[in-house]
């Protein structure tokens, strides 16, 4: 049985700033350093980072050293890139991970193997501790019962024929989320309980965030 991870790094970072989020240093490391190490040291057999150009070279040095990592071109948007991913490395399962998320465990991602393969398909996600309001025009319309609401992260884990069926359905579009691309198909998505340290870095005030949770 093989297991893969596959680690989208194809944006721009356009709402960080002009440097590559994946590339700002956190601590003297890198955020996408942080990220991959613990795939490194999960039970994922290979990790496929899928690229900007921009960032190809800087992190063919980084990475160089490291047995599982695998470096291709991304696509211009996350689903491009997570399907160059599926297409670069065929296996039985496969994370999917977001490279902007260094506070992942090695636990989390060994917990996402083993379910799964029981599963077929799931997402990390925490419940949401917020009041939620709709809003339309300024105005609060309703607010909206936070007991069925969750908040998606990664890792997302799949089947990987099951996954790859869903990205060749919908080539061409612009789905963010890869578990929303079963869902359209009427697959069934579990959810395993992640942690609120499990952050997407987006904004400086993330990396600030980031710097303490990862001292």
């Amino acid at each position: 049985m093989k297991i893969n991870a596959i680690i989208p790094a194809g944006g721009t970072s356009s709402r960080f700033g002009t440097k590559n989020k994946l590339i700002e240093k956190i601590n003297g490391k890198e955020v996408i350093r942080y990220t991959v190490e613990v795939f490194e040291q999960s039970n994922v057999d290979e990790i496929i980072i899928c690229a900007n150009l921009s960032i190809m070279e800087e992190l063919k040095q980084i990475f160089k050293d490291f047995k599982k990592v695998k470096i291709i071109q991304g696509g211009e948007t996350r689903q491009q890139s997570v399907f160059n991913g599926l297409r670069a490395g065929e296996c039985d399962y496969v994370l999917i991970h977001d490279g902007a998320r260094p506070m992942i465990s090695v636990d989390l991602v060994n917990r996402a193997i083993e379910l799964v393969q029981e599963k077929k398909a799931l997402t990390v996600a925490t419940k949401t501790i917020d009041t939620i309001k709709e809003v339309q025009d300024g105005k609060i319309i309703r607010t909206i019962d936070r007991s069925k609401l969750y908040n998606t992260q990664t890792p997302q884990a799949f089947e990987y024929g099951l996954i790859m069926n869903a990205h060749l359905k919908f080539i061409g579009q612009d789905y963010t989320d890869d578990a929303g691309m079963l869902e359209a198909l009427g697959e069934t998505v579990y959810i395993l309980d992640g942690s609120y340290k499990n952050i997407k870095i987006t904004t400086q005030n993330d990396i600030e965030i980031a710097r303490i949770y990862l001292q």
